[in-house]
């Protein structure tokens, strides 16, 4: 068993020590934007492809006291690199420090840098390259105040990138996060799902991920761990082909947005995702519509999608990266079609301001912090009921549980400020490549707000189809219907009855005929 971090946004962190132990992870214990569990080389691979909370998941190599740059160096250069590098490796080392003596993270990250290639040069004569944008192994390094943990990134590139975000709109909603205001929320599948200020439909897209059972590393072509010298292919492509979490989904994702260029990215990636059977996008102004799916013919449809009661899960405009004429007026108008026409369901909506949850005008049940880049918001749930709250309350309804009155009792004042000791992902991140140093600034939200193209059209087959698993060459995995064993990337879903839709296109078209 070995020691592994799983590193999340703040406000996540119990969400993703539920998921690791129903992995069957062990030794959880939860930390601050981390999760630390102990698993095997399996647990590992699951961790990367299975959790939805996750940004990224580091292997520890060592844990030291650095009081001074010599100390880091001289720790870093005493472990036997040659177990995970060689000469004709590639490395990169990301860095994240929150210390006094340590004021500058790329300057952490050059004494690695240093340590390694000094050790090298002293046993062979030679040093492994640093490369920024595809490296053999990516490190990492973290310093609190003198205690440092050097550490071996499984991950690669951030677990937020899922693969299925064909194109975005300005200010997109990270996946993770989207993920985890939705398992926030208690909701699994059992009811409607509307989203109506989708965007480009990571709510909705999340959410059908969720209630499918589908993991989201099926869409990712790669992760750093394929690289690593110990890579066990079989046992990657058996987690990869494990579908018995998959499951059947019942009812429906709504997805509403007011802009057309934003329904039409978002019916891309949700086509990109294989998901069009269970969600439908459309354009539509909340506050006039609502519900109704614009242009439906079968008006009975309509009247059952509203009886189901569905979930809401939203997060609308707050006037800071996408510029909204009348603010405080659309979020009274939200108010409004809540307590009008979705009694006796509930809403979970994220936000920045203060004076926007003022204007629903509606008492929340539940109020939590979190950050969607760099901004602080606020998560709000709303217990949707007929009448004043004396009479509901008189009825026997309950606008809070026990367990949300004592989190509430916890919870900090709206907008604190954050203290300055960790970023939402890795913090800043550092490479270098030969000789030359090249200083990044943090993922916190450059990660997710540039287009992201998973499925380079011109690399497709002559059938059109999209580039197999890493686009490797090599035939190895399971056997097809003819007995003949199919390559890596040709990761096509086993046939289970009639109600199985095959996986075809890899990581592209899934529970599609």
């Amino acid at each position: 068993m070995t020691e592994l971090i799983a590193k999340t946004f703040q406000g996540l962190e119990p969400l993703l020590a539920q998921e690791l132990t129903e992995l069957g992870a062990s030794d959880i214990q939860i930390g601050r934007r981390m999760v630390t569990f102990t698993g095997d080389k399996e647990m590992l691979y699951r961790a990367n492809f299975c959790l939805r909370t996750a940004i990224r998941i580091l292997k520890p190599i060592k844990h030291f006291k650095a009081r001074s740059a010599d100390d880091v160096y001289e720790a870093v250069k005493a472990v036997d690199w040659s177990e995970y590098l060689s000469a004709q490796t590639t490395f990169a080392v990301d860095s994240v420090v929150f210390s006094n003596e340590f004021r500058h993270s790329k300057f952490v990250a050059y004494k690695v840098k240093d340590a390694i290639a000094d050790q090298f040069r002293e046993r062979t004569g030679s040093r492994p390259n640093v490369s920024i944008s595809n490296p053999d192994i990516r490190l990492h390094i973290h310093i609190s105040e003198y205690d440092a943990t050097l550490a071996l990134d499984s991950s690669g590139e951030s677990l937020h990138r899922r693969g299925y975000r064909q194109e975005t709109v300005a200010a997109p909603l990270n996946e993770v996060l989207a993920a985890g205001i939705i398992m926030m929320s208690g909701w699994h599948g059992e009811s409607d799902l509307l989203d109506p200020f989708c965007g480009s439909g990571t709510f909705c897209i999340e959410a059908a991920l969720i209630a499918r059972g589908i993991a989201p590393g099926v869409f990712r072509e790669s992760y750093a761990f394929e690289k690593w010298p110990d890579f066990d292919r079989d046992l990657f492509e058996r987690i990869y082909n494990d579908d018995s979490a998959e499951r059947e989904f019942e009812h429906h994702i709504y997805g509403r947005d007011i802009d057309p260029k934003a329904v039409g990215i978002a019916r891309r990636n949700v086509k990109a995702a294989g998901l069009t059977k269970d969600i439908t996008i459309d354009i539509a102004d909340f506050r006039s519509e609502g519900l109704r799916i614009k242009g439906e013919e079968d008006a009975s449809q309509t009247e059952q999608a509203s009886a189901s009661k569905p979930i809401i899960i939203t997060n609308p405009p707050y006037g800071e990266r996408i510029s909204t004429p009348d603010i405080l007026g659309l979020y009274k108008a939200i108010g409004q079609k809540l307590k009008r026409e979705f009694s006796g369901g509930e809403a979970w909506i994220l936000s920045l301001h203060e004076e926007c949850f003022e204007q629903i005008g509606l008492r929340p049940s539940l109020k939590t912090s979190l950050y969607n880049g760099s901004l602080e918001c606020e998560l709000r749930k709303y217990v949707l009921f007929d009448g004043r709250l004396d009479q509901h309350r008189a009825a026997g309804g309950e606008l809070k549980s026990d367990d949300e009155r004592r989190q509430m009792a916890k919870r900090k004042p709206f907008k604190q400020r954050r203290d300055r000791d960790g970023e939402e992902d890795d913090g800043a991140r550092t490479h270098f490549r030969g000789r030359s140093e090249r200083a990044f600034g943090s993922e916190r939200s450059s990660d997710y707000e540039k287009p992201h193209r998973r499925f380079d059209r011109s690399k497709r087959d002559s059938e059109g189809k999209g580039r197999a698993y890493g686009n490797k060459s090599r035939d190895f995995g399971k056997k097809d219907k003819g007995g003949d064993r199919r390559g890596f990337g040709d990761r096509s879903k086993r046939s289970a009855g009639d109600d199985r839709r095959a996986r075809q296109e890899a990581r592209r078209k899934y529970f599609e005929d």
